[in-house]
């Protein structure tokens, strides 16, 4: 499997990390979860909202990894396209979770960059 291939892997779990920080410590009781979610404030609202943002980026992500592989686009491109995605959005809901408004932006276009970086290299393959 190729690095970026597992990027995807990685990217599957970064949604979780987030919505597990939201709710470690927090009185999170699973019997009603949406109704917690939506009482939250602050720093735990923000990585609810981390989380929910993580899932929406992951599926095109996935879906520009999956295309460069099957076009046969250049791998090391690929895999570094990959991890810049990859290490873009765990400092998005980083600055997300740390309310830093002006540098979530920033990594969520490095992340985007990232997904049509990989949908042109599999253009031109």
């Amino acid at each position: 499997m190729t690095f970026a291939l597992w990027c995807v892997f990685v990217g599957l779990w970064l949604p979780l990390l987030w919505a597990g920080l939201a709710k470690w410590g927090g009185g999170y009781s699973n019997s009603r979860p949406r109704e917690w979610m939506a009482t939250q404030e602050g720093w735990r609202q923000r990585a609810i909202w981390a989380q929910s943002n993580a899932w929406e980026a992951f599926a095109p992500f996935a879906a520009a990894v999956l295309t460069a592989h099957f076009t046969g686009a250049d791998q090391l491109t690929a895999n570094w396209l990959a991890a810049l995605f990859i290490v873009s959005r765990i400092l998005h809901g980083v600055f997300y979770v740390l309310d830093r408004s002006t540098a979530r932006s920033v990594s969520w276009f490095g992340g985007i960059v990232a997904v049509v970086g990989l949908f042109v290299a599999a253009a031109l393959a």
